[in-house]
C-alpha cells in the first residue's frame, strides 16, 4: 500500500507539472505562430495522458493474487508501460508529419511567419520544469522498482530534450532573420523524431514482458551462480525467467544427493528460494524441481 501511495504522489506532481505546461505551451504556440511550440504542447499532452495511465494502472497491478489471477495483477504495470510507448509514437508521428508539411509549403515559396518570443520563453521554462520532474521521478522509480513510473520519468526527460529542440529552432527563426524561418518547422520534426527512439524503447521492453521475455544475461547468470554455490546444490539448469509487473519470476532444476531425506531435500529447496527472495524480493515467484543425483558410493 505504501509503495502504491508512493507512486501515485510522484505522478500527480508530474501530472500538475504538465497541465501547466501544455496549457502554457498551447497558448504560447498559438500566440507566438510556432509549430514546433505546438508539437511540444501536444508532447505535454501526451505526458498527461500517460500520468492517468500510470495512476490507473498501477492502483490494478497493486491487487494481490486472487483465484483468476495465480500470479498477482502485475501485468497490468506493464501493459500501462507499453500504452505509454503508443501514446508517445502516435504523437511524435502526428509532429513530424505536420512538420514535414511546412517545410515542403515553404520549399514550394510559402512565407513562413517567425515564431514570438513567447514561445521561446515557454520552451526555456518547459527545459528546466521537464528536467527537474524528471530526476525526482527517475529517482522514485528506482527506489520503488516501478517500471511504469520510470517510463513516465523517460516521458518527462523526452519532453525535456524535445524542448531544447524547440527552444533552437524557435531561437534560430527569431534572431537569424526572415530566411531561417524554417528552422520552426525543422525543429517540430526533429523533436518528432527524438519522441519515435523514447516510444520505440518503451514499446519493445513493454511488448516483451508482455510476451514472456525471459530477464537479461547477466541476472540468469547471477542466479545460476549464487545457486551453484549453495553447499549441496549442485547442476542448476533448466532455467526460466519471466518479468511479472515490478517483480521476478524464477524457475529451475537442481541436482542433490538421492540418498538424503525427504525432508532434507525440501528444506535445501526451501533455502534456494528464500536466497533468491532476499536478493530479488520478497514478491518474487521461485519454483525449484529437486531432482537426485546419483552418489559417489555407486557412480
Amino acid at each position: 500500500m505504501q509503495r502504491e501511495k508512493e507512486i501515485y504522489k510522484v505522478t500527480l506532481v508530474g501530472g500538475a507539472v504538465n497541465v501547466v505546461l501544455l496549457l502554457f505551451k498551447f497558448v504560447a504556440g498559438i500566440v507566438g505562430h510556432s509549430s514546433a511550440m505546438i508539437a511540444d504542447a501536444a508532447h505535454s499532452l501526451s505526458d498527461f495522458v500517460t500520468d492517468i495511465i500510470v495512476l490507473v494502472f498501477v492502483k490494478i497491478s497493486n491487487k494481490p493474487q486472487d483465484k483468476s489471477h495465480d500470479y498477482g495483477h502485475g501485468k497490468y504495470e506493464t501493459l500501462a508501460l507499453t500504452l505509454i510507448g503508443v501514446a508517445l509514437m502516435a504523437v511524435a508521428i502526428s509532429i513530424i508529419v505536420k512538420g514535414a508539411v511546412k517545410i515542403a509549403g515553404w520549399a514550394n515559396g510559402e512565407v513562413l511567419e517567425a515564431p514570438g518570443m513567447l514561445a521561446f520563453w515557454a520552451a526555456v521554462v518547459s527545459i528546466v520544469l521537464k528536467e527537474a520532474v524528471y530526476r525526482y521521478s527517475i529517482i522514485k522509480a528506482r527506489k520503488l522498482n516501478s517500471k511504469a513510473v520510470e517510463a513516465n520519468a523517460w516521458h518527462h526527460r523526452s519532453d525535456a530534450l524535445s524542448s531544447i529542440g524547440t527552444a533552437v529552432g524557435i531561437g534560430g527563426a527569431i534572431f537569424l532573420g526572415e530566411r531561417w524561418t524554417i528552422l520552426d518547422p525543422i525543429a517540430s520534426v526533429v523533436v518528432g523524431a527524438f519522441i519515435v527512439k523514447v516510444a520505440f524503447d518503451l514499446l519493445r521492453n513493454g511488448i516483451g514482458d508482455l510476451m514472456e521475455q525471459s530477464l537479461p544475461d547477466e541476472v540468469e547468470d547471477e542466479i545460476i551462480r549464487m545457486v551453484s554455490e549453495l553447499p549441496g546444490v549442485t547442476e542448476p539448469h533448466a532455467l526460466r525467467t519471466r518479468r511479472i509487473g515490478n517483480h521476478y519470476a524464477i524457475e529451475m532444476h537442481i541436482l542433490m544427493d538421492g540418498d538424503i531425506t525427504l525432508k532434507e531435500a525440501h528444506d535445501k529447496a526451501s533455502e534456494v528460494e528464500d536466497l533468491l527472495r532476499q536478493r530479488y524480493g520478497e514478491e518474487t515467484h521461485v519454483a525449484v524441481h529437486v531432482e537426485p543425483k546419483e552418489s559417489e558410493s555407486k557412480a
